[in-house]
């Protein structure tokens, strides 16, 4: 039986129980797949982040939904730098650099903020790819919309900064509120996309963004998360390579319809035509923490 040090982190907010939540596993090293896995699905958050040494960075992490590994995230990323700089694993003083190896490779990870403030956690994602454009129409029945309720002459396509999310440009909030799940349609929608989750967004915030958005996952495991920074870099790509943001950096807010607002940061690296990449920041605040009993072998 391994004893295992977690903690719960709510990342992309400053205030207890809002953001999205996820369950850090620190000195994994020795966690098969299979055991990770069951970890996350014991969890039972959108994602848990395990941790462990890395020969090419100064952390290693690897993301689990409850269903399947992922190989970039946002909110476990911000979690866990939060959760080694609370637990002491992680030390500074005053701004600095972290490297941190993902599935999808090394990335950068910085750390602001004056002492005795919560610290400003800013990933940068890697340069974005815009992948395969689909029809309105085949993909609104999946979410309870219609054309009309889509911003006009942009297209519905999918955009990678390591895990593919379909980006769904909406026209109102009223219309993102009205937004209702077919898990029939959208299963199908999955099957035959090239996407891992949906993103449906408005350049329009609820109350000091810039933008809003609802963001869809692999149901029944995972439905609608919290707050998503990957896909919150993949939308700011989308929306400064469509021209639909003035200005390359932005306030992202998403979850308050869920009663856990959070908030993002975000700046676009690059030009509309080429963009080079994406840095998504934000705040987090630890909820709990205790030992996780590992079994020596989990079935």
């Amino acid at each position: 039986m391994q004893v295992l040090a977690m903690m719960q982190v709510d990342a992309f907010t400053r205030r207890p129980y809002g953001g999205n939540p996820c369950a850090v596993v620190f000195d994994a090293d020795d966690l098969s797949r299979g055991t990770m896995q069951t970890i996350a699905r014991e969890m039972n958050l959108s994602e848990t982040a395990f941790l462990m040494r890395s020969s090419r960075a100064d952390f290693r992490a690897r993301y689990f939904t409850p269903g399947e590994e992922i190989p970039l995230a946002g909110h476990p990323t911000i979690a866990a730098i939060y959760g080694l700089l609370s637990s002491g694993r992680l030390h500074r003083e005053g701004a600095c650099q972290v490297k941190l190896e993902l599935q999808v490779g090394v990335i950068d990870i910085d750390i602001t903020g004056a002492p005795g403030d919560p610290p400003l956690i800013t990933m940068t994602q890697p340069r974005p790819e815009f992948l395969r454009v689909y029809e309105p129409q085949e993909v609104c029945p999946a979410f309870g919309l219609t054309p009309d309720d889509l911003l006009p002459d942009v297209p519905v396509q999918t955009v990678s900064t390591g895990t593919p999310q379909l980006m769904i440009p909406v026209r109102s909030l009223h219309s993102l509120r009205r937004v209702h799940l077919d898990h029939v349609l959208y299963a199908q929608l999955r099957e035959f996309g090239d996407f891992f989750s949906a993103h449906l967004f408005t350049p329009e915030g609820v109350e000091h963004g810039d933008t809003f958005a609802r963001h869809f996952g692999v149901p029944p495991e995972m439905t609608e998360d919290p707050f998503t920074g990957s896909a919150t870099g993949g939308m700011a790509a989308y929306l400064w390579h469509h021209q639909l943001i003035r200005h390359p950096h932005f306030t992202a807010e998403q979850g308050h319809w869920m009663g856990r607002p959070g908030e993002a940061l975000v700046e676009v690296i690059g030009q509309p035509e080429y963009v080079q990449a994406v840095r998504v920041g934000g705040h987090a605040t630890e909820i709990l923490e205790g030992s996780l009993l590992v079994p020596d072998e989990t079935p």
